[in-house]
């Protein structure tokens, strides 16, 4: 059985597809002061042209096609950008799960369980916290099972001291 390790991923630096440095360059780009200042001069330079064109239909038509245009294009270089940064965040969670030895390694890949599945988890997890919040001394579970245990310990060392 051949192990994978981090360093058996190839590298691609500089080998990125034409899209992939398009739709970065565009999200640095979009996202930038300068960007905001070019479309808020547009805009201006649209509204001042109004009267030499006397405010017609095709001037209007002519910010209403290119407000539509951009939007339409950005939301696909916007939408790629937030899923190679969901990966890319996914990625580094399930990095620090699977090196932390308590960690449940079955919630490594969450985001490909259904909806139900995923509620399913949270309500696990809201169990722990509520099991947490009863002791504040509660930092070392990591499972419903570890948490009822030592919380039923506590309470039944708790009883014998008198301090229930």
């Amino acid at each position: 059985m051949s192990q994978h390790h981090l360093t058996d991923i190839p590298r691609s630096h500089g080998q990125l597809s034409m899209f992939e440095r398009f739709a970065s360059a565009c999200t640095r780009l979009s996202g930038s002061s300068g960007a905001f200042v070019g479309a808020t001069l547009l805009i201006v330079a649209w509204a001042v042209t109004g009267p030499y064109f006397h405010f017609s239909e095709v001037w209007q038509m002519v910010i209403n096609t290119l407000t539509t245009i951009i939007t339409f294009l950005m939301v696909f270089v916007i939408q790629h950008a937030q899923n190679k940064d969901s990966a890319a965040i996914h990625l580094k969670l399930n990095e620090l799960l699977a090196a932390h030895e308590h960690a449940s390694n079955r919630v490594v890949a969450a985001e490909d369980l259904s909806q139900e599945e995923l509620e399913v988890l949270r309500k696990y997890y809201c169990r722990l916290a509520d099991l947490a919040a009863k002791h504040t001394g509660l930092k070392g579970t990591h499972s419903i099972d570890d948490a009822e245990k030592l919380h039923a310990r506590k309470h039944k060392r708790a009883k014998k001291d008198g301090t229930l």
